[in-house]
């Protein structure tokens, strides 16, 4: 599975290592991503996401239903 997460899309970039010498070298930032389920009570399921931190909040914030719409809607979900 890629390390992408589902609801914003969010996945690694690519930067550089810079050492003291000013040297750079190639390396890449991951996405800070973990794996949590959710109770959707309107459709009566669990469901399990690869989510990012950032997304977390905002499903704290407004909310795992409005967070899975928005989703949706940005087309990350089908």
């Amino acid at each position: 599975m890629s390390r992408v997460c589902e609801l914003t899309g969010k996945k690694a970039m690519v930067g550089n290592n810079v050492s003291h010498a000013l040297n750079r070298t190639k390396r890449k930032f991951d996405a800070n991503l973990i794996t949590k389920r959710f109770y959707i009570p309107e459709e009566d399921k669990w469901i399990k996401l690869k989510v990012s931190t950032s997304a977390l909040k905002n499903i704290n914030k407004k909310g795992i239903a409005a967070v899975l719409k928005e989703a949706r809607a940005n087309g990350f979900i089908k």
